[in-house]
């Protein structure tokens, strides 16, 4: 029998074709990052009552509230007649505990007790800001904690400007580390804003698929029942509840003038507010508040929160003297507390108190919201402000007098 041949790199039928190296694949490179950081927060924690913890006992701790920081929560203990045996007493300790379960939550610890003389030379014990030989501060469990058994010595400390009032403010500020690896963005989509409000804004433009009109004071205006029942639960009642106008092809709109339900209709669609000077023709300042008064009570009678809250910031931010008492009338009528306290304050200055008694809106004022009034003194007597002269102006105003002291014909 002969012997067989070998063929060594190929198959049976022959030798294989070489790969030259010009055509394999270049290597793979890729690359990712270790990030380690901390989650940073702090809570400040108030003592009342000083002297009256003393004797409290020595390991025995007032606690402040539970805070969260880095998907933990945390408490600080505070050791009045301190926490060793050892110390008899002569110092007091300050620790922060992991509150809730965990195990090996690694850590940076700040403690501070706060000067209150104004002087900024608070006590701190801070792991921030330095570098850390060990590193950060290994918590093993729940009740672990951190901190100093003499933080300060009792009898220094009720000498120094931290206790005032028979009070201590402590600080505690908690930084957990955390790590996490990125990897490469294989990818670069940008995602433009939501332009949602636009669709909806068109749609009110291009009076589409529109299935209800509102007659205002002669003035009709085409809408979407859906879009305002969506928006509005006084238009979903409207529509589809008991109430049901939902076969009405037009509903009359009583007691609003027409460019302010064309507000109400921008903002319903747009979800933004409209430019009051092209709305109304008119640049005035007085205008815009006049407006924003207006729409105040249509967001208040639709149940239109963001609206509403739109309006009261912009009335707060314009209140004026010529415009002041029938805004306050409003807040009144409409519980904007920010908005009537704005004004409150406003109205209770002596010089600003002559100019509104002289407007149009504070004999509105005094007719239609006349408690307001007797809160306005009440607030003027709380804040201490002028109260002697403004004290006059008021009761003046309240037994039927203008600033100078004639009577006045209230209005019926």
């Amino acid at each position: 029998m002969g012997a067989g041949r070998v063929y060594r790199g190929g198959s049976a039928d022959g030798p294989s074709s070489s790969i030259s190296p010009s055509s394999a694949q270049p290597p793979s490179e890729t690359a990712s990052t270790s990030v380690t950081q901390t989650v940073n927060g702090s809570h400040d924690f108030k003592i009342t009552g000083y002297s009256l913890s003393k004797g409290l006992g020595i390991g025995r701790y007032i606690a402040s509230d539970v805070f969260m920081v880095g998907g933990y929560t945390w408490a600080i203990y505070f050791y009045p007649d301190g926490k060793s045996p050892e110390d008899g007493a002569s110092y007091v300790s300050l620790f922060i505990a992991l509150a809730s379960e965990g195990t090996d939550v690694r850590a940076l610890f700040e403690l501070a007790l706060l000067d209150q003389s104004g002087k900024e030379q608070h006590k701190v014990h801070s792991h921030f800001g330095r570098n850390l030989e060990a590193g950060p501060y290994t918590l093993k469990y729940r009740g672990s904690m951190w901190g100093y058994k003499r933080f300060f010595k009792r009898t220094a400390l009720e000498e120094s400007d931290y206790l005032k009032d028979d009070c201590l403010s402590v600080r505690c500020s908690v930084g957990v580390v955390k790590s996490h690896t990125e990897g490469p963005k294989v990818y670069d989509i940008p995602v433009p804003p939501s332009n949602i409000n636009e669709h909806f804004g068109q749609l009110l433009e291009r009076v589409e698929g529109t299935d209800v009109r509102f007659d205002v004071n002669g003035e009709v205006f085409n809408a979407h029942k859906l879009v305002l029942a969506a928006r509005s639960p006084v238009f979903m009642a409207q529509f589809y509840g008991p109430m049901k106008d939902r076969d009405k092809e037009c509903i009359k709109v009583d007691e609003m003038e027409a460019p302010v339900f064309k507000a109400l209709l921008h903002f319903i669609y747009w979800d933004a507010l409209p430019d009051i000077e092209e709305l109304t023709g008119l640049s005035a300042k007085c205008a815009s508040t006049l407006m924003a008064q207006h729409l105040l009570a249509a967001a208040d009678r639709y149940a239109l929160e963001r609206l509403r809250l739109l309006c009261e910031v912009k009335l707060c931010e314009d209140v004026a003297v010529n415009t002041v008492a029938t805004t306050l009338a409003l807040a009144e009528q409409h519980h904007c507390q920010q908005l009537k306290s704005v004004c409150l304050k406003f109205v209770a200055l002596p010089d600003n108190l002559r100019a509104v008694m002289q407007t149009e809106g504070f004999e509105y004022l005094k007719t239609s919201c006349p408690s307001v009034l007797t809160q306005l003194l009440e607030y003027v007597a709380r804040t201490g402000e002028h109260c002697a002269v403004t004290h006059d102006y008021i009761s003046q105003a309240l037994d039927g007098g203008d600033a100078n002291g004639r009577r006045v014909k209230q209005r019926v």
